[in-house]
């Protein structure tokens, strides 16, 4: 199965299994960077560091692209009507954007985050592939 991984499953304890086809977001590696960038602790960022090493070296990251930008306005606005405040999740809509755009669901270990628009992507909870 080919699926775009979220940045929780990238900071998780658990692997997407062997039979997942992963593919991650730029959106992603800059929440990576970023949260390298805010840690406090000096054994926590070199931690972060190294996490972020190893995935840029095994992934080559799906970019933001035209169709992504529709699709995730398409979904920001999806949100605002109903009811949500989509400036909160701006980057998990832009994971959620991609994901739909190349036609595969999203592996995350937050799915309460695309709760909102659970009928307009296809986010499944890692542990239950």
């Amino acid at each position: 199965m080919r699926a775009l991984l979220d940045t929780s499953v990238l900071i998780g304890e658990l692997p997407p299994p062997d039979e997942v086809e992963a593919a991650i977001s730029v959106v992603s590696i800059a929440e990576l960077h970023f949260g390298v960038l805010i840690a406090e602790d000096d054994d926590e960022r070199a931690l972060r560091i190294a996490r972020l090493s190893a995935i840029e070296a095994t992934f080559d990251p799906l970019p933001l692209s035209v169709d992504v930008a529709r699709v995730w306005g398409q979904l920001a606005a999806a949100v605002t009507r109903r009811g949500g405040n989509p400036r909160r999740r701006q980057l998990d809509l832009a994971i959620a954007a991609t994901a739909r755009v190349e036609g595969v669901p999203l592996l995350t270990e937050n799915v309460g985050d695309f709760q909102i628009i659970h009928d307009l992507i296809d986010a499944r909870r890692l542990s239950d592939c």
